[in-house]
């Protein structure tokens, strides 16, 4: 599955970059995330509870920053395991560009599936991929502008 996108943040580049690399911000936003921690400055050890369709399943796996260009931009990976609902890999690559007041958050993401997720179809899939996505980038969008708001 690929999925391409921008999200309009309405804090400078450093605010936003800033909030791609906070842990706890990071929690607040992923969607069904249980749990997030901080094993290096690039890596992160993660639990998150999804359900698509009829399978629920936690997810236990690791998060890993490379390609670091900050504030621009780096490529984000993970890989995660679910038991018997089967195993999700991916990563993005992250842009940020200034744009007035605002950043413009470019994300180009590529990720897949096993086990008993790849069986429940490809559509349901990838528009529950979207919607979590879009679920996480407007909680994203609200946690880093309300930051910057206040700081201002």
């Amino acid at each position: 599955m690929n999925m391409s996108g921008e999200e309009r943040i309405a804090a400078d580049r450093d605010a936003v970059w800033r909030g791609l690399n906070d842990a706890d911000i990071l929690k607040r936003c992923i969607p069904g995330c249980q749990s997030l921690e901080l094993i290096s400055p690039t890596e992160l050890a993660a639990v998150v509870k999804i359900k698509i369709g009829p399978v629920s399943a936690s997810f236990n796996g690791t998060v890993v920053l490379s390609n670091l260009n900050p504030p621009a931009s780096y490529t984000i990976s993970g890989e995660g395991k679910g038991g018997i609902a089967g195993f999700a890999k991916g990563g993005a690559d992250v842009t940020l560009l200034d744009e007035g007041a605002e950043t413009v958050l470019r994300y180009d993401v590529k990720a897949e599936i096993g086990g008993k997720l790849a069986q429940l179809g490809s559509r349901l899939v990838d528009s529950t991929a979207r919607k979590l996505a879009q679920q996480f980038f407007a909680d994203f969008n609200l946690a880093v502008s309300g930051e910057a708001e206040a700081a201002s």
